[in-house]
């Protein structure tokens, strides 16, 4: 009877690889390296995106809120003036004050043959308040009066206080100015001219009270015009003239160096 073989529990060791000069099998493994070690533990290096700088703010609309509410503020007062002033004339019924050329005459009237004039004149002008509230504060006012550009009388008429509904008659005494010398053709015209046409100025300020309440004083100028008076000729002084004049009242509002008639 055959004796049977039993395996070795022992493995047989595997065959060392050839060498590569021998033949295909595996390098041997060796321990690595220092620089292998860091190079593997090392994170690759990955570029950072560049961070843009914040974007500034915006400053539009900052400014079209704030030129939206101030557009909201003036239309806002201009609706409250409104109102006021829609107020303020159903209470008052403000309305302007009229003059009228009582009476004209020239006392004295001469024109030398150097050219110096020589005239007095009486005038009387009546000033009409037709408000039923309103009172009106007069300054002194200067009188002027004009034929054809030439100054024929100048006067003054003293500060006055006109209650409403008041008529006042204001009269001055009127001569021309000294110094005023006439050129030949002015002369001439003056001197064969039996009556006279005449525009008179009167420039003054006037404030108004409503109640206990009074307004700053604006200046006013009053133009009468359409006049025609009787020169004196010797002796004999021509009758007062009654002329029908149209005056106007005219505001004349001053900003730094100009006047708005």
């Amino acid at each position: 009877m055959a004796d049977r073989v039993y395996p070795s529990a022992k493995p047989n060791p595997q065959p060392p690889s050839a060498n590569n000069s021998g033949g295909g099998g595996r390098p041997p493994s060796f321990p690595p390296s220092k620089g292998q070690t860091y190079g593997a533990t090392r994170q690759a290096y990955r570029p950072q995106p560049r961070k843009l700088p914040p974007p500034p703010r915006r400053r539009r609309g900052c400014c079209c809120s704030c030129c939206l509410w101030l557009t909201l503020i003036i239309v806002a007062f201009v609706f409250l003036a409104a109102i006021a002033a829609g107020i303020f004339y159903v209470i008052y019924r403000p309305r302007r004050p009229t003059f009228e050329v009582d009476g004209l005459r020239f006392s004295a009237f001469n024109v030398s043959g150097d050219g110096q004039l020589t005239s007095r004149l009486e005038l009387n002008l009546t000033a009409f308040n037709p408000n039923r509230k309103i009172v009106y504060l007069y300054d002194a006012a200067s009188i002027s009066v004009f034929s054809g550009g030439v100054d024929v009388g100048d006067g003054s008429f003293p500060a006055f206080i006109q209650e409403a509904k008041n008529a006042t008659l204001l009269a001055a005494a009127l001569s021309a100015p000294g110094g005023q010398t006439l050129d030949s053709t002015a002369v001439s015209d003056l001197k064969k001219k039996t009556r006279l046409p005449l525009e008179i100025d009167v420039d003054t300020k006037v404030g108004v009270k409503m109640g206990g309440w009074k307004t700053k004083k604006m200046r006013i100028q009053v133009r009468c015009e359409g006049i025609d008076v009787g020169v004196p000729k010797g002796k004999a002084a021509p009758a007062v003239s009654s002329p029908t004049a149209a005056c106007k009242v005219k505001l004349r509002v001053k900003i730094w160096k100009w006047t708005i008639p």
